[in-house]
């Protein structure tokens, strides 16, 4: 090593920091106590030494002028931006002695815990929530939760467990590991992964898949890279998924394309789905959808007959009218050709040595707080009794639903609001005022973050500062392998996510104060299963470890482990469903009183749903399109990313531009009867002449960050436009981001933008 470092750390990527759901390796390297540069680390399983531009800025993230680097309490009213400086032990008896005052009046589910995406937040969150006695852990401001849960949600219902595409991930050897098998096409089904950051799966392995062989099936609005290297393209009409899967299901099985031996063997429900899926002929499907009869036909047969092949999707799916449907159809699609949990197919994806570290599911749930926890926790949740999918699948509260009784107090009142890794008011929250609304109705609201934005701005009474990645312990068990985060480094006062709930957790609950001395000591007890202690993990293994691929009794080894019995409870061969097969007629969906069969809803805004709307406002909405330089509303102020993406856009098809009379560059409004804001546009080939795409999560840091401008959110959020309450029958899924409609103009001399509206400071004027 150079004499220009004195140490290298290598660690896991899991925020803060890049902020992306992670999983990669990186390098740290260290000269006088302090991050200097940071690279991808070429000998990490997952990542071989690529990094993402919001890696390589690390430095500029962590040594940011204005990064939060002290607990800060509020001293005026809320919105003036006034904070001092206190101590950690103030911070914490603050948060103590105001939640259990609530508790004492409210009881503890007045206390409502939001979280946003990314982080190693979900553990560390849930486990404080618990601790205080609250069953209210939400992702507010998610519309309909529409972020994976309806994913996987209808994987858990359909198959027992969710599953991923196989681009060989499962192995230490990647590629030469001869039990994997490449898959033939891989559909890219609403996400363009080299750009964004899925769950768990790192957009490269599908261009290294690529390289080797693999077709690719795009199905997308935009024209995507991978639409351009697409053997078959299927721009598709936003919101209409479903319709697509269930056309594409009644093709495989109208010309005997499916998996005989594995259907007749192990799915339930077949004849069922087969009569259901007549109701979608490739006419109607192509009418609903706007893509060509043929070109959805070749699309089908390519995967059906190509096995294996493997389908990797992303968000929008979640975002369909009904998300848990339309997953549950293309679920169904990767089940009846036979590319279930194969090689090269859609995988099962257990998480390391069946650990449990982010309960995203009621298996994992109930393996980390006990089988008792669902009963637990939905006398009270928010959301529960209207939904009964809800209540018997994960532990998140309803956000929609908690929101409207954050304002009203129906049927209990909700009083304060711990909010870490997210920035919901410039980020995740359609209807921005409704939410600014909720919030400002609280008597005391905690935000956990690194730096001021239009959240902690707006609403914030106390502000936690978080440590990055670099800075701080953590593991991971999300899939394989199992890995660490390791310490390199200390930035001013900050504290890691895990370290400030597991000391609450401790002050709330007294008996984890003897339980947990220390963070190891809870990581020890979590990984006890696998064998292996945070200690030995970080000095033996380096940092993470995969495991043993013949021990075939691991649920997390993959393949066929339905044949082996390594998926069910009891040991025996089959699904972990109440009928032991894969279930295309879902027995629990029966229960819930929900379809049992998937089904195709239109989107509440949409030229065939609301016609007139449509006259009114006839371009569709497209948020989410991610950029390589933030993660959603994440670093908008580190130099070296946001150079390369300066402005809050709206790309539109050059040809609708020249119909209107705009030019590339001209700021415009973006605009529905929801409110208006200002856009700079960019004109992009790809975009359809009836959608406009309009990134999310940007606020401009460099602009005063008091009231009324809280750094122009209410001036250029997409989400001002987006509405709430879309949420789909089971609960989850249907938030419209990506299905709103509206209409674009140029801006008119004196027109202004829309301003916060003036809710009254539930805290007082006098600060906590």
């Amino acid at each position: 090593m150079s004499n220009k470092y004195d140490r290298v750390v290598t660690t896991t990527v899991w925020s803060p920091g890049p902020g992306c759901h992670g999983g990669c390796g990186a390098k740290l390297y260290i000269k006088d106590d302090k991050v200097v540069k940071v690279e991808g680390d070429e000998s990490h399983p997952w990542s071989c030494g690529r990094a993402c531009s919001r890696l390589l800025a690390m430095t500029q993230y962590m040594y940011h002028k204005d990064r939060i680097l002290y607990p800060m309490k509020r001293v005026g009213a809320r919105g003036e931006g006034k904070f001092e400086r206190i101590s950690w032990d103030e911070a914490y008896g603050t948060v103590e002695q105001k939640f259990n005052d609530i508790k004492e009046r409210f009881g503890p589910e007045a206390v409502i815990f939001c979280q946003g995406t990314g982080r190693d937040i979900g553990g560390s969150i849930s486990f404080l929530c618990y601790a205080f006695g609250s069953p209210n852990w939400c992702q507010l401001g998610l519309a309909g939760q529409s972020c994976y849960t309806p994913r996987l949600g209808a994987m858990s219902m359909v198959q027992g467990d969710p599953c991923v595409a196989d681009c060989s991930q499962f192995f230490e050897k990647r590629f030469d590991d001869k039990r994997f098998e490449l898959p033939k096409y891989i559909v890219v089904w609403g996400q363009n992964p080299g750009v964004g950051c899925p769950d768990a799966f790192m957009g490269t392995w599908v261009v290294d898949c690529m390289k080797r062989g693999t077709k690719i099936i795009c199905i997308d609005p935009r024209w995507t890279y991978f639409a351009s290297r697409a053997e078959h393209f299927l721009q598709i009409r936003p919101g209409t998924d479903g319709a697509l899967a269930l056309g594409m299901l009644n093709v495989i099985i109208e010309n005997g394309w499916h998996d005989k031996e594995f259907v007749d063997k192990w799915c339930h429900g077949f004849d069922k789905l087969s009569e259901r899926v007549k109701e979608y002929p490739l006419s109607k499907v192509s009418a609903i959808t706007g893509i060509p009869e043929n070109v959805i036909f070749e699309a089908t047969k390519a995967y059906a007959l190509n096995r294996p092949s493997s389908i990797h999707w992303g968000l929008p799916i979640d975002m369909c009218p009904e998300g848990t449907t339309a997953a549950q159809a293309i679920a169904d699609l990767w089940c009846i050709t036979g590319n279930l949990d194969v090689p090269g197919g859609n995988v099962i994806a257990r998480p390391a040595f069946g650990l449990t570290q982010y309960p995203y599911d009621t298996h994992q749930m109930k393996a980390m707080y006990g089988d008792d926890i669902m009963d637990k926790i939905n006398s009270k949740r928010c959301g529960a009794g209207e939904y009964k999918y809800l209540a018997n699948f994960r532990g998140w509260a309803q956000p929609d639903v908690a929101v409207q009784q954050m304002i009203d107090g129906k049927p209990y009142p909700i009083k304060a609001a711990w909010i870490q890794t997210t920035n919901m008011l410039g980020g995740q929250a359609a209807d921005l005022n409704k939410h600014y609304r909720a919030l400002m109705n609280m008597d005391f609201n905690v935000v956990v973050d690194s730096f001021h934005n239009p959240t902690t701005m707006a609403i914030a009474d106390l502000i936690l500062p978080v440590a990055t990645f670099a800075e701080k312990e953590s593991w991971r068990a999300w899939y394989v392998p199992l890995q660490l985060i390791r310490p390199a480094v200390s930035v001013g006062e900050c504290k890691s996510d895990w370290e400030i709930n597991l000391e609450l957790a401790r002050r709330f609950n007294p008996k984890f104060k003897e339980k947990y001395p220390s963070f190891q000591s809870y990581v020890d007890e979590r990984m006890k299963s696998s064998g292996h202690t945070y200690k030995e993990l970080s000095e033996k293994h380096d940092g993470w470890i995969f495991p043993d691929p013949e021990d075939m009794k691991d649920c997390s080894v993959p393949y066929k482990r339905y044949e082996r019995g390594a998926l069910r409870p009891d040991g025996k061969p089959g699904f972990r469903t109440p009928t032991g097969k894969v279930e295309l007629y879902t027995t629990m969906h029966e229960q819930f009183g929900i379809d049992p069969l998937p089904f195709y809803v239109e989107p509440p805004e949409s030229e065939l749903a609301t016609p007139e709307l449509f006259k009114k406002y006839p371009l569709v909405m497209v948020t989410g399109r991610r950029s390589p330089m933030f993660f959603h509303s994440e670093h908008r102020m580190i130099p070296w990313l946001r150079v390369c993406d300066p402005d809050p856009i709206v790309e539109v098809n050059p040809d609708l531009l020249k119909e209107k009379g705009i030019c590339d560059g001209d700021w415009v409004w973006v605009e529905n009867d929801r409110g208006r804001i200002r856009r700079k546009v960019k004109a992009n080939y790809c975009m359809d002449k009836k959608c406009v795409s309009v990134p999310h999560g940007w606020w401009l840091p460099e602009t005063d960050g008091p009231a009324p401008d809280f750094y122009k959110s209410w001036e250029i959020n997409c989400n001002l436009l987006t509405p709430v309450d879309t949420q789909s029958s089971s609960g989850y899924g249907g938030g419209a981001y990506k299905t709103t409609l509206c209409r674009i103009r140029k801006i008119e001399a004196g027109e202004a933008c829309v301003t916060p509206p003036d809710y009254p400071d539930a805290a007082g004027k006098d600060g906590i």
